[in-house]
């Protein structure tokens, strides 16, 4: 089982190069970085864990600035984001940036997306909260006529691009109804997360991975009856506190990856935390 990373990377934390450093000499899988543009201060909706939001959200780097330094001093490490909020980007410019990046890289490049749990701070960015799904979807069509071989065009119900020269390209080819680099969404099972995942993405991205037991069977099924291949089907639990135990349990499921929670913190204790998950790691660690 392939064990990444994930970190709330701030202007108080480790760096990431030192921390991509550390986890390529530690065999580390992956780093994967969440995204918050900004935390509006009048916020009324509540923390998805509970209690007062952590300090670090309103403090996190740009992941894709943090990825490509990651990405300069490295050579396997792959790299993700863990999500990135789709909805709250221009569709052309998040298309080049994922290209970019997963080009520079030679392909290690993971785009985890979800749809957000702050209202205040997606309206900021032009989003309607009931029609975010169906906007990352669009605009996940869109990126995809980008990504495609030949120039190709598209129109959607929120966005259109003409038919473009557009490169670099994702390095990966595409793969069933997929364009573009490894892709995983995040979120809460449900029919309409798994009615996407089967229509759009590579497998799913399901926070602190409880309930796979029950939820696998049905994300299975779903993917099936949209005629994907079983094999495909990539299910990564993310910020998981782990322990042996919980992987074997995953291991059992056919999960491959796991992306374990590291502390926002300074270079010391970060690599404190690396050590503790030492003992977790097999021999060997192939990429996806």
């Amino acid at each position: 089982m392939r064990i990444s990373v994930t970190i709330f990377l701030t202007d108080e934390t480790i760096t990431p190069v030192r921390l991509a450093q550390e986890l390529e000499a530690r065999r580390f899988s992956g780093l994967y970085l969440p995204e918050h543009t900004h935390i509006p201060v009048d916020r009324t909706t509540p923390y998805p864990a509970g209690g007062d939001l952590p300090r670090e959200y309103g403090r996190t780097l740009d992941p894709f600035v943090a990825l490509a330094q990651a990405a300069a001093v490295t050579q396997r490490l792959a790299l993700g984001t863990g999500i990135t909020l789709v909805a709250q980007h221009d569709p052309i410019d998040l298309a080049k940036q994922i290209a970019s990046l997963d080009h520079l890289s030679g392909g290690r490049f993971t785009l985890g997306l979800g749809y957000g749990w702050n209202v205040e701070e997606a309206a900021d960015h032009g989003v309607t909260w009931r029609t975010r799904r169906e906007l990352v979807r669009d605009r996940m069509a869109l990126m995809r006529a980008l990504w495609s071989e030949e120039p190709t065009a598209y129109e959607g119900e929120f966005g259109a691009v003409r038919a473009s020269y557009a490169h670099p390209k994702p390095v990966r080819k595409p793969r069933g109804p997929v364009t573009g680099p490894r892709t995983l969404i995040g979120g809460a099972a449900g029919p309409k997360l798994f009615a996407h995942i089967a229509e759009y993405a590579d497998g799913w991205l399901p926070i602190g991975g409880r309930g796979l037991s029950e939820a696998l069977p049905v994300l299975r099924s779903v993917w099936a009856d949209a005629g994907r291949d079983p094999a495909a089907l990539q299910v990564v639990p993310y910020a998981v506190q782990p322990t042996p135990g919980k992987l074997a349990h995953y291991a059992e499921l056919g999960v491959e990856e796991v992306v374990v929670q590291l502390p926002p913190a300074r270079e010391a204790e970060v690599l404190r935390a690396l050590d503790a998950y030492g003992p977790l790691l097999p021999d060997s660690a192939p990429q996806p």
